[in-house]
């Protein structure tokens, strides 16, 4: 049975979706399907139902991907046994996290993992509410709740808090309000609801009421830049927000608390590169522990 026909079945499988799987191969969408096609003939069973919106795995296909990834992790657990020296290390490892923790804080530290492993390609990508280390569409993932099923290792990387701030010209503009009743009067910068990839996320629902002016961004990075313009009052991260002195604290009473869990599968923790990566992170983070909590 050829190795690489399975492989493409693995992303198939994991991608639902032909198309898809040829975009993350990075080969053409008929190179695809005639290895799926010869795969299914030379075991003479069919592996997927073909649907308009994709395709799903039949029960010959569930039994060949149990398998398939018993044979993968295998492989996997060799590559990394195999692997030598940090000096050694390349490939890619993808990072998925959110946009604040990816902005505010990881990406200006990614120059000395990327000098100590040149050869390393690194790719940071956004977190989404479908997101999924089983179905492989990251390495390694930051997360801001522990997730309860899967082979997955999890690692608590630090707790963190929020708390209302505003741009100190608008303060003066528009006063300081000195209860969350207050708000009311004025702009509110929040996530814009439906986009919001998870339940911790909501700090006050209450705040999207009809009595309560918005201006909503989808990403944390974006609402900083909007309070910082002088737009209104938003919840920031205080890592981000507190040393900045455009900014201050309101409401200082009113805070919120969540953590960071850094996720790798445990098939994928095998490999050097992505230990390296998943260790980096979780030692930089350790070393500022202090920034986060207020």
């Amino acid at each position: 049975m050829d190795w690489d026909n399975i492989r493409v079945f693995l992303s198939v499988a994991r991608a639902g979706q032909f198309l898809a799987a040829a975009r993350q191969l990075k080969i053409d969408h008929g190179t695809v399907s005639r290895k799926i096609g010869a795969l299914e003939k030379s075991l003479g069973v069919r592996l997927f139902d073909r649907q308009t919106t994709g395709c799903v795995l039949t029960s010959a296909g569930d039994r060949l991907y149990a398998a398939a990834e018993e044979v993968e992790a295998q492989l996997l657990r060799a590559q990394g046994d195999l692997s030598q020296s940090d000096v050694e290390l390349s490939g890619t490892v993808r990072v998925a996290a959110p946009d604040g923790f990816t902005a505010l804080f990881l990406c200006s530290r990614l120059g000395k993992l990327k000098r100590k492993y040149p050869s390393l390609t690194i790719q940071m990508v956004p977190m989404s509410r479908t997101f999924s280390l089983s179905k492989r569409e990251a390495d390694i993932a930051i997360t801001i709740s522990r997730p309860e099923e899967g082979r997955l290792t999890v690692r608590k990387l630090t707790d963190y808090s929020l708390h209302f701030y505003a741009a100190k010209n608008y303060l003066a503009e528009h006063g300081t309000p000195q209860t969350v009743a207050d708000l009311e009067r004025h702009c509110l910068i929040t996530y814009v609801q439906d986009l919001v990839f998870a339940d911790q996320l909501h700090f006050m629902p209450e705040l999207y009421g009809p009595n309560y002016s918005r201006l909503e961004c989808s990403g944390a990075v974006g609402q900083l830049e909007t309070v910082r313009g002088g737009a209104g009052i938003g919840i920031l991260h205080d890592y981000a927000a507190h040393p900045d002195p455009h900014l201050q604290i309101v409401l200082p009473d009113a805070s919120f608390q969540r953590s960071y869990w850094i996720i790798t599968h445990v098939d994928m923790r095998q490999l050097s590169r992505v230990r390296a990566v998943s260790d980096f992170i979780f030692a930089e983070v350790g070393a500022q522990r202090s920034i986060f909590l207020l």
